[in-house]
């Protein structure tokens, strides 16, 4: 396979300016510094829009604890209201569905504001249990260089990354009947955020251009997500997604919105393979494109975490875009390539042939949780793995074969979409030996599964109360 170049540009930015410009608060918050020494274990929820849209109104949080974490008789009813007011938790910012991230002790929880008028502005909040959160630090307003719907991620403890792609030229030139083909090319920016300080103190950006074999065949890149830290935290990798323009195509068609854009392929039609932007740290420069030979789908999500440093020090990476893949690559800690000679098929694992990841979390020792839906069968499913050995152990939950965690088309539905929660999933809970898991199928009640990794066991925990259009889709 060919390898991809991507030709560095200098993105001048003074780093104080950036920081105390995108600053939105006069007088920021304290940590207000009452610890009892509860872990609190924080459920996020979302709910819909004004149009009835699901999980797309905003995102709410509740904290519990451990031993109420664990209690089934304990309810957790985040979506309760009061006519139009929400009276349970604590709602945080963001027009749409927020991006949360949370500190490794569950003290804070992170979040960069998603399209609107606040688009891309960091929040930071303390975390002292049930509704009680305090905004703390600083507002940054990272639109300033990543727009208003970046990616980004905990990179490292204490590290925040986002990246955005844009800037991309039109696919086409000229006008009917005359349109002729032209790469879009397109820019990944990137902003390296303090999360202790909340500060912004560095930022990239990367002009793309891919080999000239590549961008013949009609290879571009269309997103970059998912960055995270190497082990030594001087490599920062990038998901890539890559899409293929049919250039046998006469012209654009209209997309969403009526949009004017080149045709592209089938992903079947795909042979280059998963790939990763790789750039030093902290600097942001010296961009590498690495390619793996064992997947050909994307390292990219819609709203969850796909890639991990396992404690022996390799990045484990799930080549899944969105939910449409079944493995998990590795990048070597010693060459920061792909190590093409490991594969985990979560497929070979279960014995099945038609998974596809939507969540998973690297645990210790190189034990993972999974996520899963599968094509043949509506519902949504947890297993634990084990990267070393390549196993995989299928974990029951209650009301796992319903359709509200894989979703169903409009036209397996009555002529009405429905959202799948696992679609819209966002990070597993690990405290100790213990992993935390909110199950409720879109618009159903569910509850929190608490699993023992080391046992191999799983027990159901506090119920979740749900409500129309809503659902429960992270633990931190």
């Amino acid at each position: 396979m060919k390898k991809n170049l991507f030709k560095p540009v200098a993105y001048a930015m003074i780093i104080a300016s950036v920081t105390f410009a995108s600053c939105k608060k006069d007088n920021p918050g304290t940590d207000p510094g009452a610890d009892d020494g509860t872990r609190w274990i924080t459920v996020t929820g979302a709910y819909p829009d004004e149009s009835g849209t699901a999980g797309n109104g905003g995102t709410r949080a509740y904290a519990i604890s451990p031993e109420n974490a664990a209690d089934p008789n304990y309810v957790i009813d985040l979506f309760k209201q009061d006519g139009s007011k929400y009276v349970v938790g604590f709602g945080l910012k963001s027009e749409r569905t927020a991006r949360v991230q949370a500190s490794a002790d569950g003290k804070y929880l992170y979040n960069i504001q998603y399209t609107g008028t606040e688009g891309g502005v960091f929040n930071k909040y303390s975390v002292s249990g049930e509704g009680q959160y305090e905004e703390v630090g600083y507002e940054l307003n990272t639109a300033v260089i990543l727009g208003t719907s970046p990616r980004w991620v905990k990179a490292a403890e204490g590290i925040g990354v986002g990246v955005s792609f844009g800037d991309a030229r039109d696919s086409y030139t000229g006008t009917a009947p005359d349109y002729v083909y032209q790469h879009p090319k397109g820019k990944i920016r990137i902003a390296n955020i303090d999360l202790n300080s909340t500060a912004i103190t560095n930022t990239g950006s990367i002009d793309i251009e891919l080999d000239e074999d590549l961008e013949e065949q009609g290879y571009h890149i269309w997103r970059a997500d998912v960055p995270i830290l190497n082990q030594a935290k001087n490599k920062l990798f990038i998901g890539v997604g890559v899409r293929k323009h049919d250039l046998e195509a006469d012209g654009p068609v209209a997309g969403r919105g009526g949009a004017l854009s080149w045709p592209t392929t089938s992903a079947y039609e795909r042979d280059l393979g998963t790939v990763t932007y790789v750039v030093d740290y902290p600097s942001l420069r010296n961009p590498k494109m690495i390619e793996s030979t064992k997947a050909v789908t994307d390292n990219l999500s819609y709203r969850t975490m796909t890639q991990y440093v396992g404690d022996d020090g390799h990045v484990y990476q799930a080549a899944t875009s969105m939910g449409s893949g079944h493995q998990i690559l590795r990048i070597s800690k010693s060459t920061n390539e792909y190590d093409n000679n490991y594969d985990f098929n979560l497929n070979t694992a279960l014995g099945i042939d038609d998974a596809g990841i939507r969540a998973w979390r690297y645990i210790e020792d190189g034990v993972g949780v999974v996520l899963y839906t599968r094509t043949s069968t509506a519902g949504g499913y947890v297993a634990l793995i084990n990267l070393n050995d390549k196993t995989a152990t299928k974990l029951n939950i209650e009301n796992e074969a319903d359709a509200g965690f894989s979703g169903l088309t409009a036209d397996q539905n009555g002529g009405v979409e429905l959202t799948g929660t696992f679609g819209q999933f966002q990070n597993i809970g690990v405290v100790g030996d213990y992993v935390y898991v909110p199950m409720s199928p879109n618009g159903k009640d569910g509850n929190l599964y608490v699993i023992d990794w080391k046992n191999e066991t799983v027990k159901k925990g506090a119920k979740l109360k749900n409500a129309s259009g809503s659902f429960y889709l992270g633990a931190y």
